[in-house]
């Protein structure tokens, strides 16, 4: 079946990837974007999409422009959000305007659209894995357990009864929503929001929970998010690469084009759907990996700090749990992550970067907050 899809934020990093493979399989595309230059050095997208998507250049939150972007479409995938877990503690009021009431203004037009009679066959959101907070672990005396917030006397997060670390586990989409930072908290009211109505007008609804994309094309201008970024641009000019924590925290690191793969699957999906499903690789990388590797792909000059300071809102560790999401949508990540992460280090290498805004000055903004902690070790 061939389709119209909208894909809001769809000049960004996984909208462009995703409206070249749909384009390839023959759908006609419509991007619509605001060009944030926090995430975008020029208000373009790429060459090989020019003149082969319908591109507008609009704000989530302009209902009269949105709505009529959404004449003739019959697939939406909502990518449009603010990303940055850190900034998220402090410009509080513009991401609950953007991935929030923007999001309430999207589902407010489709529904308006819906009653002219207008026939949506299916809904995407990009949810986040940020939405349960730190995740399943387990307690090897007390079992599985699913800690809130972090103390300041550990990074592991420790057993309610016999406040011991814990080991982690694949988090599944029955775990509970425990967000521990505003964008988490925003991504979870936006994938509510989109699977309330799209399970009211039988729409077939997926908000996938993305863990941590990487690939060829993202952002390497936005300080606040992704650290393959961050610890590329620093390995590149051989300056100390900060690690946080001790350096054992891990993140569940999936490959853009196994993503599009996923948001493909569940705009196609034949059956009835109104849910949330993980997207990841299944498996979990810690951060001292990812720098010794960027490191030395880079033969960089760069030192390696382990600090010891932790960021108010990020989470020990993640890694998905992928059994539903295979089930649903017969969804296997390919790339493993040395191959995807040489693929990306490889562009990387090669762009020229106009900085916006330095990684060192977001520190600073953060620690400006309070939003940057020592651990409190007791002797």
């Amino acid at each position: 079946m061939k389709r119209s899809v909208l894909i809001t934020g769809g000049a960004g990093f996984i909208g462009q990837h995703l409206a070249r493979e749909l384009l390839s399989l023959g759908h006609y595309i419509r991007i619509y974007d605001n060009f944030n230059p926090q995430v975008h050095q020029t208000k373009s997208i790429a060459a090989d999409l020019i003149n082969k998507v319908d591109l507008i250049e609009g704000d989530i939150n302009d209902s009269d422009l949105l709505y009529k972007s959404l004449d003739g479409i019959n697939s939406v995938v909502h990518l449009a959000a603010e990303t940055g877990t850190g900034q998220s503690m402090y410009e509080i009021e513009t991401y609950f305007k953007t991935n929030v009431q923007g999001s309430a203004n999207l589902v407010n037009l489709m529904q308006k659209k819906v009653i002219e009679g207008i026939y949506f066959d299916s809904f995407a959101v990009a949810s986040s894995r940020s939405v349960y907070g730190e995740g399943l672990y387990e307690c090897r005396n007390h079992g599985p357990q699913q800690p809130s917030q972090r103390g300041n006397t550990s990074f592991d997060p420790l057993c309610v009864f016999c406040h011991e670390p814990m080991h982690h586990l694949p988090t599944k989409e029955t775990s509970q929503l425990i967000p521990l930072s505003i964008y988490g908290l925003t991504k979870k009211m936006q994938e509510e929001l989109v699977v309330f109505f799209g399970n009211n007008q039988k729409i077939n609804t997926f908000a996938l929970r993305l863990q941590n994309v990487y690939g060829e094309g993202q952002s390497l201008v936005n300080p606040y998010t992704g650290i393959l970024a961050i610890f590329s641009n620093l390995a590149k000019d051989n300056k100390t690469i900060e690690v946080y924590e001790d350096g054992k925290e891990s993140r569940d690191f999936i490959y853009v084009k196994d993503v599009v793969q996923a948001f493909i699957q569940a705009i196609s999906y034949e059956g009835k759907f109104y849910g949330a499903l993980n997207v990841g690789s299944g498996h979990s990388t810690s951060v001292i990996d990812v720098a010794e590797q960027i490191k030395q792909y880079f033969k960089s000059k760069s030192n390696i700090e382990i600090t010891g300071r932790y960021r108010l809102g990020d989470i020990r560790h993640n890694k998905a749990d992928l059994e539903y999401t295979k089930k649903i949508l017969n969804f296997s990540p390919k790339e493993e992550f040395k191959n995807g992460l040489s693929k990306f280090l490889l562009w990387a290498s090669s762009e020229k970067i106009k900085q916006n805004n330095s990684y060192s000055e977001t520190v600073k903004e953060l620690e400006s907050y309070n939003l940057i902690k020592t651990l409190e070790i007791n002797e």
